[in-house]
């Protein structure tokens, strides 16, 4: 069962994205349509990411030239698989990319020495951290059906910043011109592992 206020927060969000005028939306998910993908990608939505995508499936525009993405929005109904799958690795794999450059979490234990022990170790930690989910290209909100609220984080490697304090927010942050985040604006990021490197 959705929370309601995961629903309002996720209805919210839509209304200010079709306000924005910003892309095309499709008719949103359907139950059966978020049922495939949550089996087929080993997700749950959050609350009010699922109530986001079910008032409309935003598609993307043609990209910029040069922009870094070139379907910043994942096409939960039509998309590519391999490409969805990789988006999904995005967090992960940035992390990865550090630890090869050095990185390494405290709570890991000791690194290992060799550069290829010190990945696959890595990666048996990764496999058990909370998994995120892609919002708009390196925006990602936590996975997990029952939760909503969580602020959204801009992930690139192991820089990893509030992109809004709630799925509402940071739809006017990105989409709004001239948007700027209220005074009292204070995101705090509950997800384990990934609240790290934010606090």
């Amino acid at each position: 069962m959705i929370n309601i206020d995961g629903t309002r927060l996720g209805a919210e969000a839509a209304r200010r994205l079709r306000q924005a005028d910003c892309c095309t939306i499709e008719p949103g998910l359907s139950d059966d349509e978020f049922e495939r993908i949550e089996a087929e990608y080993g997700i749950q939505f959050s609350d009010d990411h699922r109530a986001f995508l079910a008032a409309g499936l935003p598609v993307c525009s043609p990209p910029e030239e040069g922009a870094s993405w070139e379907k910043p929005w994942p096409d939960w109904r039509n998309g590519d698989p391999d490409e969805l799958r990789s988006h999904l690795a995005w967090p992960t794999d940035g992390v990865l990319s550090a630890v090869e450059h050095g990185y390494w979490h405290a709570s890991w234990g000791p690194r290992l020495a060799e550069p290829q022990d010190a990945r696959a170790a890595a990666e048996k930690h990764l496999a058990s951290v909370p998994r995120l989910v892609p919002l708009y290209a390196h925006r990602f909100l936590p996975a997990g059906s029952g939760t909503h609220g969580h602020p959204v984080l801009s992930i690139w490697g192991t820089d990893i910043i509030y992109y809004g304090e709630d799925l509402a927010e940071y739809i006017s942050h990105e989409f709004e011109e001239g948007y700027e985040h209220p005074e009292a604006w204070n995101p705090q990021a509950t997800v384990a592992f990934w609240q790290d490197f934010v606090q």
